[in-house]
């Protein structure tokens, strides 16, 4: 990128991907690297200002981790967010020490007005604080300008050298103006101009691929969802006619899903190769009734058979990937401990035989993604298309995975997307159903039936970490049950979820 960049500095906060999107929501490049990241190479990224994550550690502890002190004389604005303010205090010649009384939640706190962060504001803020630890004295030229109840030094600034730090946390959405708070600094105490844009960023990658590419070929694995979809539309934009796509239809896919993707990449600049290898899949997949093994399976097939195909086109110079940042992030390259590893971090294994692998999303949170993908003219039912895990419907179905169940699942999820998705009075970030191993017995007519019971499941969440069960009117879950019972053969029972996240988890296996 050619962009104005804000350096993230991560100290391991929960919240360091929502500080990074924050900034680029403010139209300015950010990008998130490790705390012990050496003071050379930031500067080499010349940026325009450095902000330093939350994290679970004291700044007192000889353990923590802790940047390098040099980054202080750089001249470049910081910001430092909860436990970043308390290391900036720390390192500076000030005291941080445990709160007699910790501070968790929405707080009232009273800014002052008269600094950059907070003028134009109410000097009235409420906003989230998460701190067990507290700024008690501050570094010498430093002034205190924010305060609650319980937390005396709220926010600090010392102007002259551009350093500033918040105990809460502004990137959330909880904290009244905390995006402001964040452009202000951005805007006012960097200098930054925001020539940050999804369709700069667009431009830019079209121009990196056909760079790296030259007049080679270009292999994808095409999966239906939103990222591998985007991928592949703007790699045809770049290089047209020299990506070859391929999807693989394990058949677990939703109801209509294999259909559109062939409509929709059929008439883009692409060779797209369509395998049905539900037959393959099924078989080796009978008898199993546990998750784990289900997904391991599915995996493992799911590798072989795209081998499988590449090896009749040709091999392809590239291999491309729908890789996006929060799959970078969440695989521990920024020393962050590892959530969960994704199969498509972490480089190529060098027996392939690629020359190289094209990730044109690499540095794209999923929000931003959708955006690249509404500038190539995707249709929005592919681009803010229902989070649905790779191995599909297969676990939604709970036990032994049958061609049969896959159709009674088809057609009730069906039905739920539709109804839940066209309810005005519904607020739903996912939604879909489930297929249990329970059969009860039921009345049709004058005669006995022992069917399925079918579970719908629909949840609220900002970030997926976290649920709720959404609370659809009655009439609605009345019309589901109606609808599905009568509709679909072989449910005689359905029922709603309304366990939140935790202690479960969104989807069942």
């Amino acid at each position: 990128m050619n962009n104005q960049t804000v350096v993230i500095l991560d100290f391991g906060g929960q919240y360091k991907e929502l500080i990074a999107r924050r900034v680029r929501e403010c139209g300015v490049y950010s990008v998130i690297v490790p705390f012990d990241t050496p003071t050379e190479k930031i500067n080499e990224m010349n940026p325009c200002g450095i902000i330093f994550t939350g994290g679970p550690n004291s700044a007192y502890d000889a353990e923590s981790p802790k940047c390098d002190e040099r980054l202080f004389n750089l001249g470049v604005p910081i910001l430092g967010i909860c436990y970043g303010a308390q290391l900036i205090a720390f390192m500076l010649g000030g005291k941080v020490i445990p709160c007699k009384k910790s501070e968790y939640g929405i707080t009232d706190c009273t800014v002052d007005t008269n600094s950059v962060l907070f003028r134009g504001l109410e000097s009235k803020q409420r906003v989230l604080m998460s701190h067990t630890d507290m700024i008690s004295v501050l570094p010498q030229g430093f002034d205190n300008i924010a305060a609650t109840a319980i937390c005396p030094c709220a926010a600090f600034e010392n102007g002259k050298r551009k350093i500033y730090g918040v105990q809460f946390h502004p990137e959330v959405e909880h904290s009244e103006n905390g995006t402001e708070m964040i452009r202000k600094f951005l805007f006012d105490v960097c200098g930054a101009v925001g020539d940050y844009s999804m369709e700069n960023y667009l431009e830019e990658q079209i121009d990196a691929v056909r760079k790296q590419v030259g007049k080679k070929r270009i292999l994808l694995g095409l999966s239906g969802g939103a990222d591998s979809s985007v991928c592949a539309a703007l790699l045809s934009r770049a290089v047209p006619g020299q990506v070859v796509c391929v999807y693989i239809d394990h058949g677990f896919m939703r109801k209509g899903e294999s259909e559109a993707i062939k409509t929709i990449f059929g008439a883009r600049d692409l060779d797209l190769v369509l395998v049905d290898a539900s037959e393959i899949f099924l078989s080796k997949l009978s008898g199993v009734t546990d998750p784990e093994k289900k997904r391991k399976i599915i995996g493992t097939e799911f590798a072989r058979a795209f081998e499988r195909e590449s090896s009749k086109l040709g091999k392809p110079e590239f291999l491309a990937q729908g890789t996006i940042y929060p799959d970078v992030v969440e695989s521990g390259k920024n020393k962050s401990a590892v959530i969960k590893s994704h199969h498509n971090v972490g480089g190529l294994p060098e027996d392939l035989g690629f020359e190289g692998v094209v990730e044109p999303l690499r540095y794209l949170f999923k929000d931003e993604v959708r955006k690249i993908g509404k500038l190539l003219g995707l249709p929005d039912e592919l681009i803010y298309r229902q989070p649905f895990p790779g191995p599909g419907l297969a676990i939604r179905v709970i036990g032994e995975i049958t061609r049969e169940k896959l159709d009674i699942l088809r057609e009730a999820d069906a039905i739920v997307r539709e109804e839940i998705g066209k309810s005005k009075r519904t607020k739903a970030d996912q939604y879909f159903c489930v297929l249990t191993d329970t059969r009860s017995v039921g009345v049709v007519g004058d005669f006995r039936t022992y069917e399925y019971t079918l579970a719908v499941r629909a949840v609220t969440t900002s970030d997926f970490m976290t649920c709720q069960f959404a609370r659809i009117p009655y009439g609605l879950l009345a019309k589901l049950s109606s609808r599905i019972t009568n509709e679909v053969k072989g449910v005689g029972r359905v029922v709603y979820d309304i366990t939140g996240k935790p202690p479960a988890t969104i989807e069942w296996e």
